[in-house]
């Protein structure tokens, strides 16, 4: 894999607003958000609860429509990415069907877009190795612990082979250190695949762990208050978290947070 990112844009956001309607008045989740994500870039969203991270990454995924501003993903629309499969989605929750096998999960979207029975068979092998999982295929989703379901979530989320990877906290409810093994998992998951990725977390250190870049994000209504260009080389060991160059990276984050909530309105 490359050093750096190229300069294409992958996904841009331009006076990104979104206003919820709710029985009690609008809820303003974002505001004037502008933001652009270049093509193998790994960004991580940081910030406090209910401050926008995952209603951004719903919104590139046609999840939620924006009341203000715009978005594009691959220079298309939303709505055009979503019908074109640009990307894959990890949710918080692994969301495997109990009743069918690992690999009867991660065929299912291959089954919708009408994949052979060979192509299937062949993708499902790749990413389950891919994801360390080879041998897994037949097990069902309650034979797994949790770190290794995320993994098929994952898995599934890579089957068709988009160019874009959205995950939303999907190793938070996990303990510490299951955690450290799926980020070291992941980030060589990103450097043998060359995906572009956004990543929800409410952990700085799995935040500078992961990322090229770090976008730190205010209180409702939902603000970008710093982008932090990371200076960690692409190959990371997980003792890299002990380097002056990695808690002064983390001591930016940090100070990011306090600011927006010295801002919070």
């Amino acid at each position: 894999m490359s050093d750096a990112p190229t300069t294409t844009p992958v996904i841009e956001a331009r006076g990104l607003d979104l206003v919820f309607e709710t029985a009690d008045g609008p809820v303003h989740a974002l505001k004037d958000v502008d933001l652009t994500i270049r093509k193998g870039d790994f960004v991580s969203f940081i910030g406090p609860s209910g401050c926008g991270k995952t209603t951004f990454l719903r919104v590139i995924a046609d999840l939620e429509h924006p009341t203000g501003g715009t978005v594009t993903v691959n220079g298309m629309t939303p709505e055009a990415a979503r019908k074109a499969r640009a990307y894959g989605y990890v949710f918080q929750a692994a969301g495997l069907y109990p009743w069918r096998t690992i690999g009867g999960n991660i065929r299912l979207p291959l089954e919708i877009m009408g994949y052979s029975r060979a192509e299937q068979a062949e993708r499902v092998a790749r990413v389950l190795e891919l994801v360390e999982l080879s041998g897994f295929a037949k097990k069902y989703p309650w034979q797994l612990s949790g770190g290794m379901q995320q993994r098929a979530s994952i898995a599934r989320a890579l089957a068709f082979d988009a160019d874009i990877l959205l995950m939303d906290e999907p190793f938070g409810a996990l303990d510490e250190i299951v955690r450290d093994r799926l980020n070291e998992e992941l980030l060589r998951l990103w450097h043998r695949t060359e995906k572009t990725i956004g990543f929800v977390t409410h952990s700085i250190p799995e935040a500078v762990y992961l990322s090229t870049r770090i976008v730190v994000m205010s209180p409702r209504p939902g603000r970008i208050t710093d982008v932090i260009e990371s200076p960690l080389p692409r190959e990371r060991p997980l003792d890299i978290r002990d380097t002056p160059e990695f808690i002064e990276v983390a001591h930016r984050v940090r100070e990011g947070l306090r600011e927006g909530h010295g801002r919070e309105e």
